[in-house]
């Protein structure tokens, strides 16, 4: 059985490529902002994730010939096409945070 819910968990599943997306939603970023943005991540998952996400379709990268270089990151259609879903997951966290206060917690 073919499931359209584990097909979308299989590309973003996981605890770091839904907040990727999510942050570059605000346009490009480098890997700095990214880190800065989602401090529990490390540079290595970050890394990880971003090869991942741009593998799939979902991030495109450009590499600026300049020293150092500089890469910046930002979301192709297909990943601002997933936008309505990390919409709709926020909305639903933010409805139940006083269900689920601990979850923020460190």
């Amino acid at each position: 059985i073919r499931c359209p819910v584990s097909r979308t968990l299989k590309v973003i599943g996981g605890t770091w490529k839904p907040l990727i997306i999510y942050h570059l939603d605000w346009g490009e970023r480098r890997n700095g902002q990214l880190r800065r943005a989602i401090p529990e991540i490390t540079q290595k998952m970050l890394t990880q994730q971003l090869r991942e996400l741009e593998r799939d379709g979902l991030v495109e990268r450009e590499i600026f010939p300049v020293v150092p270089p500089r890469v910046d990151y930002k979301l192709t259609d297909l990943g601002k096409s997933l936008l309505p879903v990390l919409n709709a997951m926020a909305a639903w966290g933010a409805a139940n945070e006083d269900v689920f206060p601990a979850v923020d917690s460190p």
